[in-house]
């Protein structure tokens, strides 16, 4: 009789998410959950009768891959309205289920194997075993606990001919710091004239 084989992980050393420990905590302890901005308050009714009338009039299928067109055309106009950038909603906006996806979605596409990720600490604890999943190498570049500002820097040292990506969060997750003109102008300033992509997580 065959014994079961359980094949190794691709990340033997990334154990349960720091996410996970919280919420069972919270069930633990019957307190509030804020990690993952999980309510705790009933759907609208409104927003259940909305979808029950949209399952019977048809819409229960699969969405075009990505994301309904009617959706990334708000998504589109929504975008002009708060920020004046057009985005043409048939090429350049892509509807994902969430923003965890929408990041292992933009890093497997755009990451190749041996490629450099740079990003900051503290973070989503995703974002470097995605990486390196891709074979790729992230890389790390820990925030001021003073200020939780980046370090221009750092960065500029840490950029090689290897680097592939920014990975910015802003505002930030936890600290809640966000970008002011200057991190931005320092931002494109490093990233012009390359082939660095900077991908943005704005939750």
């Amino acid at each position: 009789m065959r014994s079961a084989c359980i094949p190794e992980s691709k990340l033997p050393e990334v154990g349960t998410t720091i996410f996970t420990v919280i919420g069972q905590l919270a069930d633990e302890h019957d307190a509030l959950n804020l990690s993952q901005g999980a309510p705790n308050f009933a759907c609208d009714p409104k927003l259940i009768d909305s979808v029950e009338q949209a399952m019977r009039a048809g819409h229960n299928q699969y969405s075009p891959m990505s994301g309904v067109l009617a959706l990334r055309e708000a998504i589109a106009d929504k975008t002009h309205a708060l920020y004046g950038a057009q985005y043409d909603p048939g090429t350049e906006v892509t509807v994902v289920a969430s923003a965890s996806e929408g990041l292992y979605a933009s890093i497997s596409a755009l990451v190749h194997p041996g490629d450099e990720v740079i990003y900051f600490e503290p973070s989503f604890d995703s974002y470097a075993p995605i990486v390196q999943l891709q074979g790729a190498t992230p890389v790390a570049i820990k925030l001021s606990p003073a200020t939780f500002q980046i370090d221009w820097d750092e960065v500029a040292a840490a950029i090689t001919p290897k680097t592939r990506m920014i990975l910015v969060n802003t505002p930030h997750n936890p600290t809640g710091s966000a970008f002011g003109a200057h991190n931005i102008e320092r931002l494109k300033a490093l990233t012009r004239g390359t082939q660095i992509v900077v991908l943005s997580d704005e939750v």
